[in-house]
């Protein structure tokens, strides 16, 4: 945000003498860090950051409430005139609880006039970037905007049909904003409308039908507030972030709205000689919003030290709040223009932001008593992610929304609840109920890749649309595709099957029935609640065996066997046979058919066996006692060696 070096001064007049560097570090202490200054043939304008939930702080007189806590300095007070409060002289009717309270006047004056905006209050505007429009109307809302942090804006009320009415929009009631756009309005927007239909999209842009010109000679001024939610609604759903938006949509001071009119009154009144026919308001300031109980004990805990009550106190009424010590406790009660402050620690963070972090201490955070167990849910997820992973599947991380399209493949589920409002993007618009179709995207590419075999998996919230909004549920979701094998002779490639993945579900311990679904041709996908699977075992640590630091003794063996031995038997009789050796692993490497060997009943296999001891070196004689114990196991199967 821009901020005007000596407007700031006007409102904190102790900081005139106070070098700009100075005036920085003052900022950047308190949360509010400077970008970078701009020096102008007039003003020197600093560039503050604001976050996003200090909407009070996007004005001259926001930052000077905390500039002020901070040097614990006076404010300088409020111009403004006495209560105008008259009659009213037009119909104003509130239809919805979005605007308690709207605050109107009407005034006479000749916008025809030239000069009617100050020098000192154009120059001001153009530091702000936002240059006099030579409209006293328009100027004065825009001046005290940026100078307050509270949006007002100026109708011609000669333009006006009727009375006022701020309602929800109906159902194909466009506006002609004041940029020139054509807008078709949504029933939740929330609008200032006349008999004629909508002038202006509450709190975001006015309307050009009722726009202030040079033929204006009379005005009506609007200072209201506006829900927060609402406005922030309607801004992202039109595309519209103007600078009243921003203000209203992070909460405006809920108290200002007739001063913020008066002071609109007096500068027409004294830049452009108008006449103040009659004001007047219409509904109630909202309800302030509950304080905190603030403990010496909860105070302690967020500061590392102790910070006595009274300080405390002083620090708190410094930034407008209400605070009263009762025993070990304050209670506080948040000023009508922070909306930031709800709970006890909002309230403990503020006390240390203004006394200044630099008075904290440097501390190790004390270690005392044994770690908390993991969750079970936790450890349910990395003991199904470590099987999975044995299990040669890799685990995939998808962005939680879809699109329309996708999703409406693969759920039956209403979108209604599960739309965003202001998505990224149509592919990204809704909250996904199934992680099927993100899985599948995963997999296709890795097909185009060149990838045989497509083992996924992916455990992450999908969501049910209910009366109420959506629902989480923690699901896991897998995706097989392609084709399996053909590492060795032994396991010929083939195609995924169904068998596979049901084989995978009862892996993990789901006994119910197992819903596949035919994503494409040998790509199969299942998704299982993990509230269906078996709670995680208990965690059994193994029994380390250290490595062997003596050579492994390798030795392959060409057998013939019969074409119809199965291997698993072979390998079975030569292990038992080898009991007490030094065996470390058997495997068949190589098989070999051809016409005669097939016409005898015979198939050729190339069995490699690998010895290795922990305590010593192996002898040649003793490997090959070894190998004639696997020739004689090999036997009783019908296996001989090959001549």
């Amino acid at each position: 945000m821009r901020i005007e070096l000596q407007a700031l001064q006007r409102e904190i007049p102790t900081i005139t003498g106070m070098k700009t560097h100075e005036l920085c570090e003052c900022l950047a202490m308190i949360g509010f860090p400077v970008d970078g200054t701009d020096t102008q043939p007039t003003a020197e304008v600093l560039e503050v950051d604001v976050t996003a939930n200090r909407g009070d702080a996007l004005s001259h007189r926001g930052l000077a409430r905390d500039i002020a806590a901070r040097l614990d300095a006076p404010l300088s007070p409020i111009p403004v005139a006495p209560n105008q409060e008259s009659e009213a002289l037009l119909p104003i009717q509130l239809e919805t609880d979005a605007c308690p309270i709207y605050s109107t006047a009407i005034l006479k004056l000749d916008c025809a006039s030239a000069n009617q905006t100050p020098a000192d209050t154009q120059a001001f505007l153009t530091a702000m970037g936002s240059n006099a429009k030579g409209l006293a109307p328009v100027d004065a809302s825009n001046e005290l905007l940026y100078r307050y942090g509270h949006p007002t804006h100026a109708f011609d009320a000669d333009k006006l049909k009727g009375g006022i009415c701020v309602r929800w929009a109906k159902a194909g009631e466009t506006l002609l904003a004041l940029d020139g756009v054509q807008r078709s309005l949504n029933t939740k927007d929330m609008v200032i409308a006349d008999d004629s239909g909508p002038i202006a999209l509450a709190g975001v842009i006015g309307g050009d039908s009722t726009k202030v010109t040079e033929n204006t000679k009379r005005v009506l001024l609007e200072s209201a507030f506006f829900a927060p939610q609402t406005v922030r609604a309607s801004a992202r759903r039109h595309g519209l972030h103007t600078d009243a938006s921003i203000r209203f949509g992070r909460g405006t001071d809920t108290s200002f709205v007739k001063t913020a009119r008066d002071l609109l009154a007096d500068r027409l009144t004294s830049w452009a000689g108008a006449e103040l026919l009659g004001a007047w308001t219409v509904g109630q300031y909202p309800s302030k919003p509950p304080g905190a109980a603030l403990t010496k004990k909860v105070l302690h805990r967020i500061a590392g030290e102790p910070i006595q009550l009274d300080e405390a106190q002083k620090i708190l009424l410094r930034l407008g709040c209400q605070a009263e010590t009762f025993d070990d406790t304050l209670n506080v009660q948040p000023p009508s223009w922070r909306h930031d402050l709800s709970i006890a620690e909002d309230y403990a963070e503020e006390i240390l932001r203004i006394r200044g972090y630099d008075r904290i201490e440097a501390a190790l955070p004390p270690f005392e008593g044994a770690p908390e167990p993991l969750p079970r849910s936790y450890q349910q997820k990395r003991t199904l992610s470590r099987r999975l992973t044995q299990l040669g599947f890799y685990q995939t991380v998808t962005l939680g929304f879809i699109s329309p399209e996708a999703d409406a493949r693969y759920s039956g589920d209403s979108q209604e609840s599960r739309t965003l409002l202001n998505p990224l993007g149509l592919e990204y618009s809704v909250m996904r109920s199934s992680l099927l179709p993100s899985l599948w995207n995963v997999a296709e590419a890795n097909q185009r890749h060149g990838a045989k075999d497509i083992r996924l998996f992916e455990i992450a919230p999908v969501y049910k649309s209910t009366a109420d909004g959506p629902v989480e549920t923690n699901i896991l979701g897998i995706v097989w595709a392609g084709f399996i094998g053909g590492e060795n002779p032994l396991t010929p490639i083939r195609p995924v099957m169904t068998a596979d993945l049901i084989a995978i579900a009862r892996d993990l311990g789901f006994t119910g029935n197992v819903n596949l679904i035919a994503l494409a041709q040998n790509a199969f996908g299942l998704e299982i609640p993990l509230d269906q699977l078996a709670e995680p075992a208990e965690k059994v640590i193994p029994t380390f065996q250290p490595f062997s630091r003596y050579p492994v003794v390798t030795r392959d063996l060409s057998l013939l066997v019969p074409l119809e031995l199965s291997y698993g038997e072979l390998e079975s009789s030569i292990k038992s046979a080898m009991t007490p050796t030094p065996l470390q692993d058997i495997r068949c490497v190589d098989v070999f058919k051809d016409t005669r060997l097939t016409a005898e009943g015979k198939q050729a296999w190339l069995v490699r066996l690998k010895f290795q001891s922990s305590e010593r070196t192996l002898t040649g004689q003793e490997v090959e006692s070894w190998v004639q114990i696997a020739i004689d196991a090999a036997k009783p199967h019908g296996g001989i060696l090959r001549g």
